[in-house]
Parts: structure tokens; sequence; C-alpha cells
């Protein structure tokens, strides 16, 4: 059925006059009291022979003026509908012509300016901010893939479809069990998984979401090739393990292979000089002493390679300190542990009391076998309310303070002649085996620096 203009036909409602229709009535119904006291008066005064003709031209100017206003009314309605509708339709071209302040309609048509106006920035900003995230994920070196509430492929990314050797056009559509992704779906939160794709092998980070579009439920899958990033972190292990070794091991065949052939010439002269036994004994020395620093060299690596997991068992923490500090010779130790008196905590206490022993050392080579250091330990709870307790223990002494800290934790780095540069690495490698850290920085009450030993107890 179709419905006249202005008529609104709904289940138990009775048809309405239009907006239009209702405006002209009631313009008319204003001219109608005017017009019937005119029309008696002339009927009073006698002239009832003229009403007719002052009656149809009466009528019409009332028409006409009805239907008039009915148009000034209804005009600026018609330019607000269309307004509104290019908003509905995306299109915040449009503003209106009438748009003034102290008008009741130009109130209106300016606040629906302002608001195309609005809505045209917001529009921009999240093209602009849906053009930025586009061009991020697909130059990011990792696979996005995102999957709808059937669990069909909706998007993925260039390093996706690398990963999956498929164009991207081929995969979008396609189900998770059909791109062999239906073990990444069941992932809870994020895991390490060893698998074989299409675009490659080995262990991948998968981490999967959940979001809504359009109310309904979609999952979102990021997978992260692992394996090439700890090929790359090896690769570069080895070169700066190979270059520290190359470097060490030059440092020592050199001056051997230097002072064997300067000896074999000496000893192939005829006649022998006459202090030929001192310079081959002083050529021995020298070939001795390398060949020990050598050995040094590779007894810290192997040290350093070959740290067993600590072997934790309940230590007087105050006495395992006491007793460090009395190792030390050549420096004054001052030992702060009243915290830690008849304290046991689960350490391996081998292993904490080697790398208290080298950190004194760093120490006292600080500070060229001079001043005094300051032990300092005390217990600490874990912020988190988790109810962990950690141990701290620093050794503060007063050297010159740290110049540069890059190169601290790289083994076999030093900056001491005759050091092995495994000291601090090998601390490191003990508090983290314990659960903590290592951290060095200088102090900011005087010249110097703290070394601060953190492990979980």
């Amino acid at each position: 059925m179709r419905l006249l203009p202005g008529i609104d036909k709904e289940p138990g409602r009775k048809p309405q006059l239009s907006y239009e229709s209702a405006i002209l009535l009631s313009a008319l119904a204003i001219l109608l009291p005017p017009l019937v006291v005119a029309l008696l008066l002339v009927g009073w005064s006698g002239a009832r022979e003229h009403w007719l003709m002052l009656l149809i031209p009466a009528v019409l100017v009332s028409l006409l003026l009805a239907l008039r206003l009915r148009a000034r009314v209804v005009f600026p309605l018609y330019t607000l509908s269309n307004l509104l509708e290019a908003l509905r339709e995306g299109d915040y071209s449009l503003r209106g012509s009438r748009a003034r302040r102290n008008d009741a309609i130009g109130e209106v048509i300016w606040e629906v300016n302002a608001l195309s106006q609005t809505l045209r920035e917001q529009r921009l900003r999240v093209e602009e901010t849906m053009a930025l995230l586009s061009k991020v994920v697909a130059e990011i070196d990792i696979a996005v893939f995102a999957f709808d509430v059937h669990r069909n492929l909706r998007l993925i990314n260039p390093a996706g479809a690398r990963l999956l050797c498929r164009h991207p056009r081929e995969a979008e559509g396609r189900s998770a069990e059909e791109l062999d992704l239906a073990d990444c779906l069941a992932v809870e939160g994020a895991q390490t998984l060893r698998r074989s794709f299409p675009g490659g092998e080995g262990r991948f980070d998968v981490r999967r979401s959940t979001f809504r579009e359009g109310g309904l439920p979609h999952e979102l899958i990021v997978v992260t090739d692992l394996s090439r990033a700890l090929r790359e972190e090896e690769r570069q292990a080895w070169q700066r393990l190979i270059r520290v070794l190359g470097h060490e091991l030059n440092n020592s065949l050199a001056p051997i292979k230097s002072m064997a052939g300067t000896l074999r010439a000496m000893t192939a002269r005829e006649p022998l000089p006459e202090d030929w036994r001192d310079d081959l004994a002083t050529g021995l020395g020298l070939i001795e002493d390398r060949a020990e620093a050598l050995t040094r060299f590779m007894l810290g690596y192997t040290t350093l390679a070959r740290l067993p997991p600590p072997a934790k068992r309940d230590t007087d923490i105050g006495a395992l300190l006491q007793r460090v500090a009395q190792l030390q010779q050549g420096i004054r130790v001052h030992c702060d542990c009243d915290a830690v008196r008849d304290v046991s905590v689960g350490i391996d206490p081998d292993q904490i009391e080697q790398a208290l022993i080298n950190l004194l050392k760093n120490a006292a080579e600080a500070m060229q076998q001079r001043g005094d250091a300051q032990l300092v330990a005390r217990l600490e709870q874990d912020g988190s309310g988790s109810g962990a307790r950690f141990l701290v223990i620093e050794i503060i002494d007063s050297g010159p303070g740290l110049a540069a800290t890059d190169n601290l934790f790289v083994p076999f780095f030093t900056t001491k002649p005759g050091g092995s540069g495994i000291g601090l690495v090998l601390a490191r490698q003990i508090a983290e085996g314990h659960g903590g850290s290592l951290t060095l920085e200088n102090r900011r009450d005087a010249k110097g620096c703290v070394a601060r030993l953190v492990v979980g107890v």
C-alpha cells in the first residue's frame, strides 16, 4: 500500500497529517476568525448583496498567505534534512547558507555546519591514523593474521603472506584449517611453538588476542620468527668471541714465535756467544710467561662457559660476608651486615663467594690498593606483594668511578693490564642463576662506584 505524503501508517496507529499540511491548516485557522468577523460586520451593515464579492478575494488572499507561510516554515527544514542526509552518507562538504546567530533556524543550521566540520576533521584523523597503522603493519617483519567469527581469514600482512607462501588475495577468505593455522588459534595468550610453515621453520612466538568488529568477535594472531633473531644473536656472539680469542692468541703467539726465532738463530751461531745461556733462559722464561697467560685466559673462558647451576642450601649470609671481607688483602673492608646477622638464606655459597671476591678485587684495583671499601648487605621484600625476598649486597668503593659502561659485561673485555675480562661477566651470570641481577653505577654522594648484587632467596 502506497502512503500519501504526510501519512504514517503503523499498526494500531491512526493516520496523521504531514507536517506541511498541519502548518497550512494552522495558518488558515489563524486567518479564519478575522474573516468571520469581517463577514459579520458586512452583514450588519446591510450590504449583504456584496458579501460574496468580498468573500472570494478574502479567501484567495488568505490561502496565498497561508501557502507562503507554509513555504517559509518548511523550506529551512528541507535544507536541514538535506544536510543531515549528507552527513549520514559521509559527505561533509555541504554547508547551510542561512547559518547565523540570534535566529532560530540560523542557530540550528550553524550547529549542523559545526557538526559537519567536526565530523570531517575526525574522519580525516581516523583516515590518517588508519593509513599509518596500515603502513606499519605492512612494513613490520612480523606475521599478522585476523580471523572472523567463523575462523576465516579476513586480514593478512605481507610478512604473513611470506610465511604462508601465498598471495594475500589468495589467502583471504580461507579457513584456519586450510591455512594450517588452527594450532595458532588454540594458543592462550602467548606461547612459543616449534613448527614448520611453508615460508620457514623453527621457533615462533605466537600471540593470540580477540577484538570486536561490527559487534562480532574476531581473533588476531601475531607470529614472530624467533629463530632468525636467535641465529643473528648467535652469529654476533660467535663473531665477538672469535675476535677476542684471535686477539688474545695473537698477543701470546706473536712474541712466542718471535722469541723462538731469535733463540734458534742464536743457537745456530758458531761459536756460541759467551752469554748465550742467559739469553736462552730469558727467552724461555718469556715463552713460559706467555704460555701461562694463555693458559689462564683459556681457563677463565672454560670457567665462564661451564658454570654449573647453583646448588642452593641454607647459608648464614652474615658469616659468609665476614669471611669474604677477611680474605681481601691490601684493602680495608668494612662489613655492614647487622641486618642479616644470624640469618640463613637459600643460596649457593661457593658461587656467591666467588662473585663477591671478583667484585671486591675490582674495587681494590679501582682504588689502586688504597682506601676503604664498604660491604653492605640487607634483605628486601618484593614490592609486588608476592612474598618473595631478595638479598641485596652492595660493594661501595672510593675509586675514580666508571668512565664508560658500554663494555662492562662484554666477555674478555678489559682495560687492566693482565686482566682476563671475565670477573664481572661471571659475577653477573652467578646473580642471574640465582634469579637476580648485577648492576654497577657511580656513586651520587661521593666519588667512587657501587656494585649492587641482587639474588633471590
